[in-house]
């Protein structure tokens, strides 16, 4: 699934290509998670003025209204000039006057909805719960504590909600919590200040440099341009069950939370 350093590679490889552009036509194929909610045609001559991020989904600000896009759990995004015709898993294309975008999505989690702005109860829907951005200047570490004291489940899985901060995955709360050095069973409301400060600067870290890297390629993600990512090559813990720590010698061991493979130093990682 990818992950917000995915996405935000996703964005980098494509936000200033398609800025300025105006939209010449919408081609929507199988459904997808949500309805686009305007018709195709509705769209058609609007400029789109640029591209953001927040948490995982991208929003297309055009000038009139957004395009919230989710990649869901196996979607990826093309930009091109000269694309081929639709595969089968080609479900939206946005045909514009500097080239052509297109997700692909095999397994339809994606979406693509239109809003008139992100105060649209649709949009609110989708972004109002929201946690703190990691990367921006507002990721508060007085207001990330404040968040990680209500809240008596494990950190992983506070991190992995979403509404304290966004885009902490899978893949990449192991690796912020081995950098912090906290057992990803430890209870979020036993942080200490101190602890809870080496963890808000390993979340910036690690994505940081996840970005950095293009982001993970375990299966088949690629940015809008075709390129892969290469930070799963350097991870620490992720993916490396009964091989050594890269710190300390000992096996990393892998545990089940809430569905998902977690992976630990039991050494380097205290309780």
């Amino acid at each position: 699934m990818p992950e917000l350093p995915e996405v935000e590679v996703t964005r980098l490889s494509f936000a200033n290509r398609i800025a300025g552009a105006h939209i010449e036509a919408l081609r929507m194929g199988q459904p997808l998670r949500w309805p686009l909610g305007v018709v195709p045609e509705a769209l058609v001559g609007r400029q789109v003025l640029g591209v953001r991020r927040r948490g995982k989904y991208l929003l297309l600000d055009l000038d009139h209204g957004i395009l919230l896009l989710h990649l869901g759990m196996s979607g990826s995004l093309s930009f091109a000039l000269r694309p081929a015709a639709p595969g089968k898993h080609d479900h939206f294309d946005l045909q514009t006057s500097r080239g052509l975008l297109r997700l692909n999505d095999p397994r339809r989690f994606g979406a693509v909805v239109h809003a008139d702005s992100e105060d649209d109860p649709v949009a609110h829907k989708l972004l109002g719960k929201l946690g703190m951005e990691p990367l921006g200047p507002d990721f508060d570490l007085s207001r990330f504590q404040q968040g990680l004291v209500r809240r008596s489940a494990p950190i992983k899985q506070v991190l992995l909600a979403g509404d304290v901060v966004v885009g902490v995955g899978n893949i990449y709360a192991s690796e912020v919590l081995f950098l912090a050095g906290i057992r990803p069973t430890t209870r979020a409301s036993r942080l200490s200040r101190p602890r809870t400060a080496r963890l808000h600067q390993a979340i910036r870290t690690v994505l940081a440099r996840a970005v950095q890297q293009g982001g993970s390629t375990l299966r088949d993600f690629s940015n809008a341009q075709g390129e892969a990512g290469h930070f799963q090559l350097e991870a620490m813990v992720y993916g490396r069950e009964r091989q050594a720590c890269r710190v300390c010698g000992t096996a990393i061991k892998a545990i089940r939370q809430g569905q998902r493979s977690t992976f630990f130093c039991p050494q380097c990682q205290k309780p």
